[in-house]
């Protein structure tokens, strides 16, 4: 569940886009790769933690009622386009290709839907590892691509249907929340 809401969820966003830029500056895909993996892995688990902490506090009750109305807010979400507007400026290259990707990729993901799907999915889901495997995972589904094929992605896909099915698929998980049949998945 993780690895997909959160690969759908990335297309089109603005780390992706930071991974053409990253990868049409510098022309080394695999420290740009090492550096989304690790990014992603701290951002991440940051965020698990943090959507651990919440379920603790809240109790399954009003829980399932905050999760549920995120998923929803997360689709509605979806539907508005991200833009580059994170990308790093001027001459960063003074960390490397590698350290430049680590520290542009976290801090373009903070609050970022990905990393705020990460909190809702760890506060949904018990399993702390297997939520930021499943979330890294989907951020490397998404990003190794378009690290490899930049901008010829971006012709071929409509990331207008992509958002759509992302948001469906919160909204989906939004009301089995709600409606408590979330014991499905």
């Amino acid at each position: 569940m993780s690895t997909g809401v959160v690969a759908l969820g990335e297309m089109g966003d603005k780390t992706q886009l930071l991974a053409v830029l990253l990868a049409a500056r510098f022309r080394k895909p695999w420290p740009i790769i090492a550096g989304v993996l690790v990014a992603t892995l701290i951002n991440h688990a940051f965020a698990g933690a943090i959507g651990g902490a919440v379920a603790a506090l809240l109790g399954p009750d009003l829980l399932r009622w905050v999760i549920g109305g995120s998923f929803l807010a997360m689709a509605a979400w979806m539907m508005v386009p991200d833009k580059l507007d994170d990308a790093p400026a001027g001459n960063s290259s003074r960390f490397g290709v590698f350290g430049t990707t680590v520290i542009a990729f976290f801090i373009a993901e903070m609050g970022d839907k990905t990393q705020i799907a990460t909190v809702a999915l760890a506060a949904r889901y018990a399993d702390l590892f297997a939520v930021v495997a499943g979330t890294t995972l989907g951020m490397m589904l998404a990003n190794v691509p378009a690290v490899f094929l930049g901008d010829q992605i971006a012709r071929k896909v409509s990331m207008t249907l992509v958002h759509g099915i992302a948001a469906a698929v919160f909204a989906v998980l939004g009301l089995l929340t709600l409606f408590n049949v979330g014991h499905l998945f």
